[in-house]
């Protein structure tokens, strides 16, 4: 089955409102099978709108919209869609009782244009919303189907989990099961030159790379009639893709890297401190958005002035004078302070210039030192120093591949790339 999505709403045009809704139904979708091909955006307009549905039915056996049944007068998905597939309106008891319970429990006054969300075609399959008032629905003609999810994505994604997806189980005969494999340390067309034979072989499953900031994934998917047949297909497939580049593979679960350096902090234990210099605390910022890092994660530092760096982590002033704050010593110098006041088992500290301004030629912006102290216990600290020089000139870029580095180097050098 073929899928376009319509996503209605002039806010989102202007870029007022994020479309969130395209990405979850993109995923929901092709994990059932069904192909989504297009993506289109249209303001709040009838004839724009009835251009939209009649091109995309020719290219698609299932559209989905989502906006544009609420109340107000702008609010035209459902009469316009109805025209389109010629489906008569009437009023639908069930969903005029649920919108008047719904007034009800919240105490507010009903108003006589909340009857419109009630009028649904007549032949159509009624999808009920438990998270608002507007109610969704599905109709065919053709062999052409037509569904309509209200635009909040809390009740979107509720009405499509509850209704929508039983109702398109019953018409799909294939699924579709992938893994996303993330890496550091590889470029995208790097990757694609050790994979190259699987790529130009492939017919199924298949093979997409990817790049993002400082580092690039890839996507092998299987289309099958039934999941472990196409999970099958995918194992198989990784595992020829793990022989070739699996080095670099710090994920074979699409997880970030923070949230895999996060999961193997607690397994083990080990209690984690840093200090920040160029990245600000953006570090810890990363480490503690996953929920339980308290009990490994024990403190953070921004010592962001040579002052700082002296009087929290003892750097010596005649360290800072000769090599500088962006050195390998004075990183060095950081990590130990951090686990003389801290005595974690991992002290990781970073030094560098973030930028636009503040490089030289000897040392250019981008330009970055991590130090990373690892004590066990019964055993003598070990010290990893790396530098790294980052091609951006943007300062949020540079910050951001630099938290990356930073935890590349706690699973590289903790973990040992275990898996």
């Amino acid at each position: 089955m073929r899928a376009s999505i319509v996503s209605v709403g002039t806010e989102l045009l202007f870029g007022q409102t994020i479309n969130t809704n395209c990405a979850y139904l993109s995923d929901a979708l092709n994990r059932m099978g069904i192909d989504v091909l297009y993506h289109f955006t249209v303001g709040d307009n009838p004839a724009r709108l009835e251009d939209i549905l009649l091109e995309g039915l020719k290219r698609s056996d299932l559209i989905i919209t989502t906006g544009g049944l609420g109340p107000t007068q702008d609010d035209l998905t459902k009469e316009v869609v109805c025209k389109v597939m010629d489906a008569p309106l009437m009023l639908h008891q069930p969903s005029m009782d649920a919108i008047e319970s719904f007034f009800e429990a919240v105490k507010r006054p009903m108003t006589d244009n909340n009857i419109k969300q009630a009028m649904l075609p007549q032949d159509g399959t009624i999808f009920p919303n438990d998270r608002g008032t507007a109610p969704g629905f599905a109709v065919t003609k053709n062999n052409k189907i037509i569904a309509c999810l209200p635009g909040p994505p809390r009740e979107m994604k509720a009405m499509f989990e509850l209704s929508m997806a039983p109702f398109l189980a019953e018409k799909t005969n294939s699924v579709i099961y992938y893994q996303i494999l993330r890496t550091y340390g590889l470029g995208e067309s790097a990757m694609e030159t050790a994979l190259l034979d699987l790529i130009d072989n492939q017919t199924d499953p298949t093979i997409a790379t990817y790049a993002m900031e400082g580092e690039s994934y890839l996507r092998v998917a299987s289309k099958a009639a039934t999941f472990d047949e196409a999970k099958k297909n995918v194992e198989k497939t990784v595992d020829a893709v793990m022989q070739r580049i699996g080095e670099y593979v710090y994920s074979v679960k699409g997880q970030n890297l923070a949230d895999v350096v996060a999961e193997k902090l607690l397994a083990s234990g080990l209690s984690l401190s840093c200090a920040e210099s160029c990245t600000g605390g953006l570090f810890a910022a990363a480490l503690t958005n996953v929920p339980g890092i308290s009990k490994i994660f024990d403190r953070g530092f921004v010592t962001y002035s040579n002052k700082a760096k002296i009087e929290e982590l003892g750097v010596s002033p005649q360290t800072l004078e000769e090599y500088g704050a962006v050195s390998e010593e004075t990183a060095k110098e950081m990590a130990i302070g951090v686990y003389r006041t801290t005595k974690s088992n991992i002290c990781i500290s970073v030094t560098g210039i973030a930028g636009p301004d503040g490089g030289t030629e000897i040392k250019p912006v981008g330009l970055v030192y991590i130090g990373l102290l690892v004590a066990h216990e019964g055993c003598e600290p070990e010290i990893y120093i790396s530098q790294h020089l980052f091609r951006w000139k943007n300062r949020e870029k540079n910050r951001e591949v630099t938290v990356l580095a930073m935890l590349h180097s706690i699973f590289e050098h903790v973990f040992n790339k275990t898996k």
